[in-house]
């Protein structure tokens, strides 16, 4: 079936959110704080890791770094797109927007939840690729390995910070039903460098994520999505 990734994952969300709304409510506001930390040290190690491993080489038995220009360049010219264009004031909105017509208005993590949930569950690789795969070929393999990895994340995240998590789904359904869609198009786009240069950028992003979860919001993450998609134009530019 046409778009079964997408539609397995945002179950897997949902599901997800499900699971971590009742575990949620076995903790306390201290133990939820700290399971909310813990998150976010997991996802700043997630990210390291996929972060050196789109950096480091090895080049005659010696650990050599790269693409310093790049990251660089592309988060700065990034953050000052995302900035004029105003991204993050946008998701907050749409997430005061699902508050109120969800009945949450008087959850005040709400938004945080859901904006925090968004770009963990949204950014990288796997979305795109995965996306693509089912488009073309029907092959939901990839989407359906991130599923599970989805489900984990969201119902932790529901459970320390609030249902606004599960409401990740709707990003992740537009998104990725958007590239199923459009997979042929796309798809000549993302070579394996494109694909290398995004996984690069989309895990310094989930690193930024991993900040906001155990320092508090430091890093307006949706203004450097731009940052992505410059990652694949700087796939095309001869450095």
């Amino acid at each position: 079936m046409f778009g079964m990734g997408t539609i397995i994952n945002c179950l897997s969300i949902l599901a997800g959110g499900v699971v971590g709304h009742f575990t949620g409510k076995l903790f306390h506001e201290e133990q939820q704080d700290a399971l909310t930390k813990v998150c976010g040290v997991s996802v700043l190690f997630i990210a390291i890791a996929g972060a050196m491993e789109g950096m480091l080489t090895i080049e005659s038995g010696a650990l050599v770094s790269g693409k310093s220009m790049l990251v660089v360049l592309c988060l700065a010219l990034g953050t000052v797109i995302g900035e004029l264009i105003g991204i993050e004031k946008g998701f907050e909105n749409f997430g005061e927007w699902l508050k109120q017509k969800t009945g949450n208005s008087g959850d005040k993590g709400f938004v945080n939840a859901f904006v925090t949930a968004s770009f963990t569950v949204c950014i990288g690789a796997m979305a795109i690729v995965g996306a693509i795969q089912d488009g073309i070929l029907g092959d939901y393999t990839t989407l359906a390995v991130k599923s599970f990895l989805d489900f984990i994340i969201v119902a932790v995240m529901t459970s320390s910070m609030g249902k606004g998590a599960v409401f990740s789904a709707i990003p992740v359904f537009l998104l990725q039903g958007s590239v199923t869609l459009l997979a042929r198009l796309i798809s000549p786009i993302m070579t394996d460098l494109a694909i290398s240069y995004l996984s690069l950028i989309g895990a310094i992003l989930i690193f930024c994520v991993g900040i906001n979860l155990v320092w508090g919001k430091q890093v307006r993450v949706a203004n450097m999505l731009p940052a992505v998609v410059l990652a694949v134009v700087a796939a095309y530019l001869p450095w």
